[in-house]
């Protein structure tokens, strides 16, 4: 019933969405796959983040997952699949099963369709979904399952589905392996050691991939993408490359956009638009002040807290904040843990009218975000 009620989700999407996204490397990879090859044969001027690799050999910098999940679509469909429409369909089911895993916990379905709502409208997955560009789109898969695993974990706990389900959010986004100790943390009982056999088991089939899909292109295991792509766009003297593409001085950086951001004033209207540099967590969603009131003596809870620490050293790290975006898109890679303790914090409690209005606030700063970009193009640096 609650999948069912998020449905309509999918075409709130599709009717914000810019449109057809430019940034479309993964269908193209998808493509690629399908003839057997895995790389792209043509740059076209605007697909900029590619490694080139001979005579109409590009390689894609991204982590696959999302061209592997777009291979039968395309091969039904071809191009009449968009990107976009993987981006529609995955931040739909990542928030059918946060409400699920909110209803696991709470056992009430209003505080479960509130996250629905939250997960789904009231955070900044509502622009990177309806946008699909392939930045966004790593990160949307990355937190589809990621929210599965966290269900898995909850549920049957069956460690190798659960390893698949972390394989899979690797494979889309790095740093969210580091999620593993939250699970480490789940399967921890008499049988710990077969559970933790079990879970490497199922996410080391998404690490050889990765190793190999490394080593075919650059000639060695580890990823090098990134850490080519500066040199390539003639960025590596640019300040957001000063210290390299990832080092710890950028941290200050980063914790200004996700803390410190702020809207931009023009002169004319409307006066006040999004900026692309970012802005503040707590004006996109303010309701994720909720997860403050998750009992820290929870062992659950602490292990959140450690795997958003964990992660959010990662991509702090960073040397660009995460530009051109709508909020601080970074942090999206562990919102399905954030969302989780704000689940934490509404389980003994009852919905009250704050919880409404921050609600409501979380989506009227989303869907201003989303039409002021998408639909009108206000939005500067």
């Amino acid at each position: 019933m609650l999948i069912l009620l998020f449905l309509p989700v999918i075409g709130i999407y599709h009717f914000t969405s810019s449109g057809t996204t430019q940034f479309d490397y993964f269908t193209r990879l998808a493509d690629s796959f399908l003839k057997g090859i895995y790389w792209l044969t043509e740059q076209p001027s605007w697909l900029t983040e590619l490694i080139p690799a001979g005579l109409n050999k590009f390689y894609v910098v991204y982590p696959p997952m999302p061209a592997i999940l777009s291979i039968l679509p395309r091969l039904i469909f071809s191009k009449a699949f968009e990107q976009q429409y993987l981006a529609h369909i995955l931040g739909f089911g990542f928030s059918a099963v946060m409400s699920l895993i909110s209803y696991k916990i709470t056992s009430n379905f209003t505080k479960s369709l509130w996250v629905g709502l939250l997960s789904s409208l009231g955070t900044i997955v509502w622009f990177l979904s309806s946008v699909g560009s392939s930045w966004y789109l790593g990160q949307i898969s990355a937190i589809f399952f990621m929210s599965l695993s966290i269900y898995e974990g909850l549920n049957k706990k069956r460690p190798f589905i659960i390893g698949l389900l972390i394989g899979a959010a690797f494979l889309s986004r790095i740093e969210t392996i580091l999620c593993v100790f939250f699970f480490m943390y789940l399967l921890a009982d008499k049988k710990w050691f077969g559970n933790y056999l079990k879970l490497g088991l199922g996410i080391a089939p998404f690490i050889i991939f990765n190793f190999a899909y490394n080593y075919i292109r650059f000639g060695t295991i580890f990823d090098q993408a990134y850490f080519l792509l500066p040199a390539i766009l003639n960025e590596t003297g640019r300040p957001w490359f000063k210290y390299g593409v990832a080092n710890p001085i950028y941290i200050f950086d980063n914790l200004k956009v996700i803390f410190w951001s702020f809207p931009r004033k023009i002169t004319e209207f409307p006066y006040i638009v999004p900026s692309w540099a970012g802005l503040s967590i707590w004006i996109t969603t303010p309701a994720f002040i909720y997860a403050f009131l998750a009992d820290i003596k929870d062992r659950a809870v602490r292990y959140s807290w450690i795997v958003i620490l964990l992660i959010s050293l990662i991509i702090f790290s960073h040397g660009g904040t995460g530009w051109a975006q709508f909020g601080y898109r970074f942090a999206v890679d562990f919102y399905p843990f954030l969302i989780f303790l704000v689940i934490k914090g509404l389980e003994n409690r009852k919905l009250s009218w704050h919880h409404w209005t921050l609600l409501s606030i979380s989506i009227l700063v989303n869907l201003w975000g989303v039409l002021w970009i998408n639909k009108f193009g206000w939005v500067t640096f």
